[in-house]
């Protein structure tokens, strides 16, 4: 390297500066395309990118999703892997439809009338990737490499030929089918869904409906003994969704339950009513108190509703019995109805032990009116309104889907509406709001509705066992999404409802007659190229259409006519599908296999992933799609490891939204406190499954406490190497001849190495960036640096000063590349100015630890002095006395031989640490130092319960030596009415008595004495070193060169005068002076403050 050389210097951080100039760098020599290419012939670490809908603007939670993907990305490039990471889009759905829908002013209903579908469908291509730019430019400010030129597009005609093989697939296997079923449907969004769908985050709310025990009068009592000649006869039975009450067609009942039979009052009409219900509720109903009521003594108007049990039954005495339709404006012509059946799903937990039945509103409805050819009423269409002839109730909207104002004055839900028809009908008992979890489309964020619905359906629940199995192998972050909310979800498993009955979507391949007897489904471009001459050539086409140039959408795919073997005319079924299928298909669909790059897929090349990342909400999204595809399809998981994250919330644990003005922009938290310390932040401040409290502060704090520190380091570094033209370029000086402190620091930094590596493999970032940074502050910083600044300062460039340079060179640059994939910026540019190179550091290797390097015992050794220095300091902070005041002595007890032996050995490191002239090591069991205990009621409350007073008498009464066996780690059995207990540490709190003049401290299990006495001498000593601290600071001040000579003049003080004379020598070393000169009358501005002490001074070469 050039003698010219001299490293770089910086006046301050400017992170977001320094991102721009580095990334301009990354650029401009193609960093992140060589960081694979340098590995071609590398083992490959496969990654799948989850692809983001870039019809929005990204969010701050998108930084820290990225953040994780791109830490471990380049984190096992470094470790040799060659990494392919490609950018994707997910440009299909419902997100795109609704946000078209809503910029053109239309609604599902109107495309196809009002729009073309063609038009519709250019309107979503067009809006699809509105906001990419502004993704790329995100992506790439916060140094998350990935390769954006080259992106997969689910909408590309061969990303979609991808997608329909897998579909063919899935329909050779028999796993397709189609099916008639009550399916979660979306009013607002007008399509089915999916139940991975129905279980994304926030779905289901808490909501206040109103609910009716509605009263359903049986036709002829007198054939079950039940007509108690007392008013009309009536089963009772509870429902959360009045508005199914119109398509009434059956109750259900407890073949086993005991139903009471109950002569009362309605209380609305306070008409004779006799009721039926399950025994155990009739307290919910009928109060106690009111028992002793007689009937014949109610009045109308009365509060208290008398009733009068009359009879118990089996509900299988109901079982067959006819009812009198409840709202008659519509009959059911599929089946018989408005009758009693047995239903193994009804229960006395709530309600009345009746269940209303509404076949085409409910899964279970369903099922039982089908086993019990009971038919169904569908009263409500797919807008979510009453069709007509529903009598008053015509037209009206179910749930509110056209944001009418509930405030309003005379506003009422249908719900109320109904509530009050059977009030005034004699067919309501009880109405009142209910609070219950009701679920909602998770894009529109509108009620949903339980629909009868024709879709076609992927049979997950076929491989449901080899689902579970597989999952067990896959190392998920935590473990807990695995087990628990993924592992339950696979357990509880249903069938895949595929089809989504929309426009923008992937076409769902698949062409069958007009009866359903022939069908074909299409697994290729070729294919379908095919199908259609042979369409052509029985005169159901007039032309082959299927061009390179032929856009698989809608409509075009939906004028394609097949032909069927017997010669009939096949049609496409016009549903797409869902649009998680298209997510999880794209480790296949990236590579447009099978027609291209097959054997990546099946040779396991790129396949499965060995690690994806994306937020918790996906566990049941594209985890799953991913997860289901590949175990069907290719017997094996999609990926091996998965870090699910959490939530980014406000500062004060709210979730971040515009509407409550609590979001924070990620490109002004970029521009402002550049990447790398949000990086930082949000990956040391939380593990990534938890939900991190994102606060700009915290952000703030990052920047200058560990960039800050780091930063500083390399200055103090950087500015004495310069000084002493040291360019890293001497002969290594072997680690066995250096210092005890280079040794100690070079072995923290290869514990610290291995400490990242092993975290790093298990998918722990946050483990080791806090490991990182805890080196950083405390043992480099805080410790090596500042116990070593002497050896920087001499004058000329010895072996000792070189092996100094040598040690925080290495310490740096390691850094440099344990944190560089965390915080790649900053870690690039230190890299470079370390090294006088223009290679980036993305393209060397990890730093992985050398055992030989690793001395435990020296840092251990080094720990305690840490650990008694903190306790000294802690005591001088308690007292008021500064660090540069010496003290005469301390005194510290051994905990054992080997604690002795270590401390001699730090001794003299702790003195000049904590300023103290001497150090007396005693036995742990002298008497100088007195110790009591009292029990830490905490910790022995839940073991000792009431034996808690007896047990406190016996650790009160705990001598010096019971406390020090204790602190060695041995228990000490307490026993009181035959009943042991062995006490710990942890279950006592421990006092020492102070020895006048001293200050005594314990924690951690050490403990000192400080002596606080100070005599004149010791004083003389502190104010010395003070008035030295205020030099230093003013020569800075003065712009002196930190090798300037200077001549001190001050002011004949009373104050220093003294400590001046009796230590010049040491004052004229520490500040570089040729002298120091005392004068009565001084002519100088510039003064410093010694102990509130006002000293006139001057500075002059």
């Amino acid at each position: 390297m050039s003698k010219g050389y001299s490293y770089s210097q910086y006046k301050q951080l400017n992170l977001p500066l320094l991102e721009k100039d580095v990334l301009g760098f990354w650029k401009e020599n193609s960093v992140f395309k060589k960081s694979i290419e340098n590995r071609q012939d590398k083992e490959s670490f496969v990654f799948y990118e989850g692809p983001p809908s870039a019809n929005g603007m990204p969010g701050i939670h998108h930084v820290i999703s990225r953040s994780i993907k791109d830490v471990f990305c380049r984190y096992k490039t470094l470790q040799g892997f060659k990494v392919e990471r490609k950018a994707g889009w997910d440009t299909h759905g419902l997100p795109v439809e609704l946000q078209v829908e809503k910029s053109l002013g239309i609604t599902k209903e109107d495309i196809g009338t009002k729009i073309s579908v063609e038009d519709y469908n250019k309107a979503c291509r067009k809006d699809v990737l509105k906001f990419k730019d502004k993704w790329d430019e995100l992506t790439e400010k916060i140094g998350y490499w990935v390769d954006l030129d080259m992106p997969y597009i689910t909408y590309d005609n061969n990303y979609i030929e991808s997608v329909w093989n897998l579909l063919k697939r899935l329909h050779d296997k028999g796993y397709l089918y189609k099916g008639h079923t009550i399916q979660p449907f979306s009013p607002a969004a007008g399509t089915g869904l999916s139940s991975h769908e129905l279980n994304q985050p926030g779905t289901y709310k808490n909501v206040k409906d109103t609910t009716i025990v509605a009263q359903f009068q049986l036709e002829q009592p007198n054939l079950v003994e039940l007509d108690f000649n007392w008013g009309d006869t009536y089963c009772l039975a509870w429902t959360t969704t009045p508005w199914t009450l119109p398509s009434n067609t059956a109750l259900g009942i407890g073949s086993k339950i005991d139903y009471s039979v109950i002569k009362t009052y309605n209380p609305y009409t306070f008409k004779k009513i006799t009721v039926v219900l399950a025994s155990k509720l009739v307290e919910k109903y009928f109060p106690s108190k009111n028992k002793d009521i007689e009937l014949a003594d109610f009045k109308e108007g009365d509060k208290a509703i008398p009733f009068e049990v009359v009879k118990e039954i089996k509900g299988i005495a109901l079982v067959g019995q006819k009812y009198h339709q409840l709202m008659p404006y519509q009959q059911p012509k599929d089946g018989k109805a408005f009758e009693i059946i047995a239903a193994n799903f009804v229960t006395t937990e709530d309600g009345t032990g009746i269940v209303h039945l509404a076949p085409s509103f409910g899964s279970d409805d369903y099922i039982a009116a089908k086993q019990n050819n009971i038919g169904s009423l569908t009263l409500v269409d797919r807008e979510g309104k009453f069709i007509d002839e529903v009598g008053e109730f015509s037209g009206l909207y179910v749930k509110n889907y056209k944001e009418e104002n509930e405030k309003a004055d005379g506003y009422m839900t249908t719900d109320v509406k109904i509530a009050i028809r059977l009030k005034t009908d004699n067919k309501a008992f009880k109405v009142e709001k209910y609070e219950h979890s009701y679920p909602h489309c998770w894009r529109t964020d509108k009620p949903i509705l339980y629909y009868p619905l024709e879709s076609w359906f992927i049979k997950t629940t076929a491989v449901k066992d080899r689902l579970i199995e597989l999952n067990k192998t896959i190392n998920w972050k935590p473990a807990s999404t695995g087990e628990g909310r993924f592992g339950n979800w696979l357990e509880n498993l249903v069938d895949w409802n595929l089809s989504r009955s929309r426009y923008w979507g992937t076409p769902l391949p698949i062409w069958k007659t007009k009866d359903g007897k022939k069908s074909v489904c299409i697994g290729s471009i070729e294919e379908l190229k095919y199908e259609v001459s042979k369409s052509v050539n029985a005169g159901l086409m007039n032309k082959n259409t299927i061009t390179p140039e032929f856009d698989l959408h809608r409509p075009y795919i939906d004028d394609i006519i097949l032909v069927a073997s017997n010669g009939e005319a096949m049609y496409r079924e016009t549903d797409l599908i869902d649009v998680w299928f298209d997510s999880g298909a794209m480790p296949y669909a990236q590579l447009h296999y099978p027609f291209e790059n097959q054997d990546q897929i099946d040779n396991y090349t790129d396949f499965p992933a060995d690690f994806i990342a994306e937020g918790v909400d996906q566990t049941r999204g594209w985890f799953f799609t991913l997860h289901a595809i590949s175990v069907m399809l290719n017997d094996s998981v999609a990926y091996k490891n998965v870090v699910a994250n959490g939530l980014v919330l406000d500062k004060a644990g709210n979730k971040m939204s515009k509407r409550l003005g609590n979001s924070i922009d990620p490109f002004m938290a970029v521009e402002k406190y550049g990447a790398d310390a949000i990086r930082w932040y949000m990956l040391s401040n939380a593990a990534p499954w938890d939900n991190l409290k994102f606060d700009l502060d915290g952000v703030t704090e990052t920047q200058r406490k560990f960039f800050g520190t780091l930063h500083n380091t390399y200055g103090f570094y950087s500015l004495y190497a310069n000084i002493d033209e040291f360019k890293n370029d001497h002969e290594e000086i072997p680690v066995d001849q250096r210092t005890e402190l280079d040794q100690w620091i070079l072995s923290k930094l290869n514990s610290l190495s291995k400490l990242v590596e092993v975290t790093m493999d298990d998918y722990e970032p946050t483990k080791a960036t806090r490991a990182i940074q805890r080196f950083v502050i405390n043992d480099l910083s805080n410790w090596y640096v500042r116990l070593n600044r002497r050896r920087f300062w001499k004058g000329q460039l010895t072996s000792d000063k070189i092996a100094a340079y040598q040690t925080l060179n290495t310490c740096l640059i390691n850094v440099a590349k344990l944190m560089c994939s965390f915080s790649p910026f900053y870690a690039d540019r230190l890299y470079r100015d370390l090294t006088f190179s223009n290679e980036s550091i993305h393209l060397k290797d990890f730093p992985s630890a050398i055992p030989d390097l690793i001395n435990s015992e020296l840092e251990s050794q080094i720990a305690i002095s840490q650990d008694i220095t903190s306790l000294i300091l802690r005591i001088r902070k308690a007292e008021g006395i500064k660090v540069r005041q010496p003290l005469n002595k301390a005194i510290i007890p051994a905990l054992n031989d080997e604690f002795s032996v270590q401390l001699k050995r730090v001794e003299k490191l702790i003195k000049s640490e904590v300023n103290i002239k001497e150090i007396d090591i005693i036995d742990k069991d002298s008497s100088i130092i007195k110790k009591s205990a009292k029990p830490n009621f905490k910790s022995l409350g839940k073991r000792v319960g009431k034996d808690m007073k007896v047990i406190s008498g016996q650790i009160f009464n705990f001598t010096n030596e019971d406390i020090a066996k204790l602190e060695s780690g041995e228990p000490i059995q307490v026993t009181t009415k035959g009943r042991s207990y062995d006490i710990i540490l942890e279950d006592i709190e421990i006092k020492t008595t102070d020895i006048p003049g001293w200050q005594i401290i314990s924690d951690n299990n050490y403990t000192v004495a400080l002596d606080l006495e100070l005599t004149p001498e010791l004083k003389n000593e502190g104010i010395a070193r003070e008035f030295v601290n205020k030099v230093q600071n003013l020569r800075k001040e003065k712009d002196f060169q930190v090798t300037d000579k200077i001549i001190v003049t001050i002011d004949n003080h009373p104050y220093i005068k003294d400590a001046i004379e009796s230590h010049n020598e040491y004052i004229c070393g520490e500040i570089l002076a040729k002298a120091i000169i005392t004068k009565d009358d001084m002519d100088t501005s510039d003064e410093v403050d010694v102990d509130s002490h006002l000293i006139q001074i001057k500075l002059t070469k």
